[in-house]
């Protein structure tokens, strides 16, 4: 899985009939230390409850096409829930 948070909306002008629904979102991945870490991607929204500046774990590949309603439908990314908090333990500890 992975962190990201979510900074805008996708509005398709024409969505494929097993994504007819399902928000579509842009998210700027982020590192465990919630620094961005690359380029935004767009992720559809299989919690159908992200909104912007959320923070969200997603998965990729075919984990992402399995998140939806309808199996294996084209995405790439999915996110798979809302974040409420992250910590970090200090190295060393246990």
């Amino acid at each position: 899985m992975h962190l990201g948070r979510v900074i805008g909306t996708v509005v398709p002008a024409v969505a494929y009939e097993g994504l007819a629904g399902v928000p579509m979102l842009i998210v700027q991945p982020l590192s465990k230390e919630q620094v961005d870490a690359g380029t935004p991607i767009v992720c559809c929204d299989s919690t159908r409850m992200a909104g912007p500046g959320e923070l969200v774990y997603y998965e990729g590949g075919r984990e992402a096409a399995m998140a939806l309603e309808k199996w294996f439908v084209p995405v790439d990314h999915t996110i798979i829930g809302i974040v409420d908090g992250v910590h970090l333990s200090a190295e060393g500890e246990s």
